[in-house]
């Protein structure tokens, strides 16, 4: 994906209480509805499309973290490896496809992660925010900043699936915190076995030895 948001932190922030929206809200004012052009050639290109279509199967106006953790699971292999137990991503793919029929019809009248003052409405790709799948909820226009940060800050030349992964969990806000919780997934958990795996793959391609705690020496 390409974008003009200006580069970020690879460290995810805090995870804060519901009632912190500043964070929130200045994010939104960096990413801005004009950062957010047509997702081109990445391996996350099939994810976002993947959380249109269920958006729009849901009769849902944005693509929220939600969308995007199901999408996720769907096609990448190393997500749904993050999770480890099989028994636990068949639970929580089990909790996600129930959205339509049972409590993700509370959602459709509300907007995620909105706050006062803050804007309701993120173009996805060449959307106009008009249209079922056509706009990113706040969350979600912050998480897939947050996933180019991770990637930028590493030095990768795209972004993969646990920097959305990471970027979609890091806020107990997101509808995607709530859904792992249903399904008996600790986010904080998660996010330490992301961090993990990140830093095997990275010891592994660098051209460094790996010290003992997974931390790259000379």
């Amino acid at each position: 994906m390409h974008s003009r948001i200006p580069p970020q932190s690879e460290q995810e922030p805090a995870m804060s209480g519901a009632d912190d929206v500043n964070g929130l809200d200045d994010e939104l004012a960096a990413v801005g509805e004009d950062e957010f052009a047509a997702v081109g050639e990445d391996e996350l290109a099939a994810v976002v499309d993947g959380a249109r279509r269920r958006a729009v199967r849901d009769g849902d106006r944005q693509i929220d973290t939600a969308h995007l953790l199901h999408s996720l699971l769907e096609r990448d292999a190393e997500v749904r490896a993050a999770f480890g137990d099989g028994a636990r991503i068949a639970r929580l793919l089990g909790y996600l496809v129930q959205r339509s029929i049972g409590y993700g019809l509370r959602w459709q009248s509300a907007v995620e992660g909105s706050a006062p003052g803050s804007p309701t409405v993120t173009r996805a790709a060449d959307g106009t925010g008009g249209q079922p799948g056509e706009c990113f909820s706040p969350l979600a226009a912050v998480a897939m900043a947050r996933t180019r940060a991770r990637a930028t800050g590493r030095g990768a030349a795209g972004t993969h699936g646990l920097d959305l992964l990471a970027a979609l969990v890091a806020d107990p806000r997101a509808r995607a915190v709530e859904v792992l919780g249903r399904a008996g997934v600790d986010a904080r958990e998660l996010l330490e076995r992301i961090g993990e795996r990140v830093r095997d793959a990275s010891c592994a391609s660098a051209a460094f030895e790996c010290a003992p705690g997974g931390d790259l020496a000379r």
